[in-house]
């Protein structure tokens, strides 16, 4: 059980044990910890940790976790995944128990990981076991608009997500491409452009799309302008320079959303990786009619697929720029499904390393791709089969959870909506740290061991201290 202080108790609590002043020490109250690691049964599990005593200085060459819950940062928006065509299609196909259960496991505050954002799909993407959109060819009226395909597995999974949340959640939406008659191409597939006779009508698409969302029961907290807008895929993709899409977000979708009276949704310009953002930001950014309908850049882990590193640092350029801007990732998946690794540490780890690096360069959430997918790492309609945190066997009923879904929950579960980061900083290349100080008071901290060996650390706050040993390739949560 956690016991949950009001910000009161914990100054209390604090003052009484010396920890914010410099009274004589004593020892505070057991924090609680949770703990996933390789080669153990470990996931999630709650585990017993150190006290607290007076430390005033740490020794030369201990590795230490500091913390200062003085130094606060961004606030913290939530964290989630994507309820795409592929994972509502394989939910659909599984018994209701096995329904319940994966329901629970994402969503549950109390049995799960208490995710707190989604994100979904306008019209079709790679995931989905076809392309399609709203409107049939060449209807610029948008006439005969209807979310008719999204109403038979999409929209009710998320509206039973946000039934087993318990509250409303931040949803938002993403295009993969236009209609192909609103591209240069005439086709979804393969980049192309939007056509600029077609700017207002696409505009309009997005108006159309949050109107019968929320009229089947799902509010729209925001949108971005275009899901990777400098990728051409086999799949659903459009092009924009940074030009073209300032120029969309300032001269069409903002003034058509505030028009239409839904001037309150948050726009996400890029949806695309780390390597690039900084142009994209730049451009759109420094000029403030643009600026003004722009909630906050979203982005993607991709940038890794050539082996490269998780590029965080472009993101704090970002944010050392325009520091009233909000970053958000907004997807990443481990690609190349192949169920012999559906065991492998790695896939979670590397979830680790983005949750740790993109929230310490200022990120406000995170959220995964596909919340589920089958046993061939689908359904895809151009066969980009990929990994997400749970799989399910469409076949048998059986659903596996992969090291990236305990991962996750570190963070999901415990780090709060409204949560604020604190300043957190390590002394050893093998340990990686987070940490948050919650609405409710309370404080929590994420630390991997990323190496191979137990990890001797000591958590310094204030002049007090507690040890901790971490085991090989783990990743812990405690809450203060």
């Amino acid at each position: 059980m956690i016991v949950i202080l009001s910000p009161r108790q914990l100054f209390l609590l604090l003052l009484t044990c010396g920890m914010i002043s410099t009274s004589a020490p004593c020892v505070a109250a057991q924090p609680k910890a949770y703990v996933t690691a390789a080669r153990t049964e470990l996931r999630l599990q709650e585990t017993n940790s150190p006290t607290w005593v007076a430390y005033a200085q740490p020794r030369e060459n201990q590795a230490c976790v500091f913390l200062d819950p003085d130094k606060t940062f961004q606030t913290i928006l939530g964290f989630g995944g994507a309820i795409t065509d592929a994972a509502a299609e394989t939910f659909s196909k599984l018994p209701p128990e096995k329904q319940k259960e994966i329901l629970r496991a994402y969503f549950s505050p109390q049995d799960g990981i208490a995710y707190s954002l989604i994100r979904t799909t306008i019209h079709s993407c790679d995931f989905s076991s076809g392309s399609y959109t709203y409107v049939p060819d060449g209807d610029t009226t948008l006439a005969s608009f209807s979310i008719a395909p999204d109403l038979k597995f999409r929209i009710p999974l998320i509206r039973l997500a946000l039934e087993t949340a318990g509250k409303p959640l931040p949803v938002y939406l993403s295009p993969w491409s236009p209609p192909a008659w609103m591209k240069d191409s005439k086709k979804m597939v393969q980049g192309g452009k939007l056509l600029p006779e077609f700017y207002e009508t696409w505009a309009r698409y997005f108006v159309r799309t949050i109107e019968e969302y929320e009229k089947a029961g799902i509010p729209i907290w925001g949108l971005s302008a275009q899901n990777e807008p400098m990728a051409v895929q086999r799949w659903e993709s459009c092009l924009y320079t940074a030009e073209e899409e300032r120029d969309f977000i300032k001269n069409h979708l903002g003034p058509t959303l505030k028009k239409s009276g839904l001037g309150e949704k948050k726009i996400i310009a890029w949806d695309h990786n780390r390597d690039l953002i900084y142009q994209r930001a730049s451009v759109i950014l420094s000029d403030p009619e643009a600026a003004s309908y722009v909630w906050g850049l979203g982005f993607h882990w991709y940038e890794t697929w050539t082996g490269s590193p998780m590029m965080f640092e472009n993101l704090s350029r970002v944010k050392e720029a325009f520091p009233n801007i909000n970053l958000l990732f907004t997807e990443g998946c481990v690609e190349g499904f192949d169920q012999k690794r559906i065991s492998d540490w790695s896939l979670g780890e590397r979830y680790g390393r983005s949750l740790m690096g993109d929230l310490n360069a200022g990120a406000v959430g995170w959220t995964d791709w596909n919340i589920l997918l089958d046993e061939t790492g689908g359904p895809n309609h151009v066969g980009n089969f990929c990994f997400a945190p749970i799989h399910a066997n469409t076949k048998t009923g059986e659903i596996q959870y992969t090291n990236s879904y305990y991962y996750l929950g570190h963070f999901s579960k415990f780090v709060l909506p409204g949560a604020k980061r604190i300043a957190t900083s390590v002394n050893r290349q093998d340990l990686l740290a987070s940490a948050f100080l919650n609405p409710d008071g309370s404080l929590v901290a994420v630390v991997m061991n990323t190496s191979d060996k137990p990890l001797d650390y000591t958590f310094w706050m204030k002049g007090k201290a507690t040890d901790i040993k971490a085991l090989p390739r783990s990743i812990s949560t405690f809450i203060f």
